[in-house]
């Protein structure tokens, strides 16, 4: 495979601004693409994990990092994959990791790799491929964590040939690991309106976004990229059905990284290319009226990614943040409530804690749902409590009425 990977080729004179502004010369990298996940076999994951019994401790650690930037053509400039990083870390019972050593060599062999002396690294044009098997994984030792006898670590690490991982990029998905597991919360009992009307008595407000209004804008949802890299089996239609992948033996990520590198990296910088390709909509825009209007105040509360918001002219608060495990947040002295936008189910649920901490109005907006091959499937949020109000409906269709509604009020 070549770097740089063209992404999306002969930009025109809009999207190259688009670049400069947004990603290119922007206040944080957003021309750095990241995602962890650690999956962990124990008693408080054993639906999704299979856990059983103490004997079962399987873990499986994704970490990616992709740079992005600027690929002169004959023509227009270009966007490409200018660094790949990926790394791949499976725990498990010593059979399965024998096994799956084996299945990495054929997959190596198969995808046309060149061994290097000594059998650890492995090449294929502009890629690289190091694999290193341990008893004890030096993370595990070095924080005194324990597995069962028995228990072998394989680590797997795709890059490309210019990038060397700097310690601290190294060590990122073992700090997350070090946080432990989610904590799913208990909802409490909130009052359901039925629409943002409510919001007129609690001026000014400020403003949590999730990755509802990214789908809204075609950008494909989160579990997009568990179906890439293989997070879960996917195989029922509720998100809280599917199971993590664990075994080694029932993993296909790196069977297809190594086989058909080419058509995985396309995959690969999906997300990247439809949040680049995006624009802002209806609701982003609603949201730029409510703050020039000074009803809405602060930057946009997000973990998104796409930068629509700034598109759209907002200043943003960004909360993927792996090297914070609460980012801070800027709060706005006199904003009365917090309204929670479409599609934040888990990760940042602090957010919320703090708003009420501060005596703040914690108002939902979200559907409680999304449509999948024409059948609604419901998804309940997790984090509404006593006294929060849920307003069951998309962004597309609250946010602008509630600018309609508010100018009324005005008039």
């Amino acid at each position: 495979m070549d770097i740089p990977y063209i992404v999306i080729d002969q930009l025109t004179p809009d999207q190259q601004q688009v670049w400069k502004t947004y990603f290119g010369d922007a206040d944080r990298p957003r021309y750095i693409e990241e995602g962890i996940w650690r999956r962990t076999q124990e008693k408080a994951t054993a639906e999704q994990s299979g856990w059983t019994a103490a004997d079962d401790a399987r873990r499986r650690i994704i970490h990616y990092r992709y740079r992005y930037g600027l690929v002169p053509t004959t023509a227009a400039p270009a966007i490409g994959l200018t660094d790949l990083y990926l790394y791949h870390s499976a725990t498990a019972p010593a059979d399965e990791i024998d096994a799956h050593h084996d299945a990495l060599w054929d997959s190596l062999t198969t995808g046309g790799w060149k061994e290097a002396p000594g059998g650890f690294l492995w090449t294929r044009r502009d890629l690289k491929c190091r694999i290193t098997e341990h008893d004890a994984h030096p993370q595990d030792a070095a924080v005194g964590r324990t597995l069962p006898v028995g228990y072998r670590s394989l680590d797997v690490q795709i890059a490309s040939v210019s990038y060397a991982p700097p310690p601290a990029v190294r060590q990122l998905p073992w700090n997350v690991l070090s946080t432990g597991i989610r904590c799913k919360d208990r909802p409490g009992t909130p009052t359901r309106v039925p629409d943002l009307s409510v919001l007129a008595d609690l001026l000014p407000f400020q403003v949590e976004i999730g990755c509802g209004t990214s789908v809204e804008a075609g950008i494909p949802p989160l579990h997009r990229l568990h179906e890439i890299y293989r997070v879960t089996d996917r195989q029922g239609h509720e998100p809280r059905e599917h199971r993590f992948t664990l075994s080694p033996t029932a993993d296909t990520l790196l069977h297809e990284v190594l086989t058909e590198p080419e058509e995985k990296t396309a995959e690969f910088v999906e997300m990247f290319r439809a949040c680049f390709l995006a624009e802002p909509t209806p609701a982003m825009w609603a949201l730029k009226e409510l703050m020039d209007a000074g009803h809405l105040v602060g930057p946009v509360i997000t973990n998104n990614f796409d930068v629509l918001a700034a598109r759209a002219g907002l200043e943003e608060c960004f909360m993927r943040r792996y090297d914070q495990a609460v980012p801070d947040v800027e709060w706005v002295d006199g904003a009365k409530a917090l309204l929670v936008v479409v599609g934040l189910h888990a990760d940042r649920r602090q957010v919320q804690a703090r708003a009420r901490a501060r005596g703040m109005q914690v108002v939902y907006l979200d559907p409680e749902g999304f449509w999948r091959d024409g059948q609604f499937m419901p998804y309940p949020l997790e984090g509404p409590q006593n006294g929060d109000l849920v307003c069951r409906a998309t962004a597309a269709e609250a946010l602008p009425a509630l600018v309609n509604l508010l100018k009324q009020h005005a008039g």
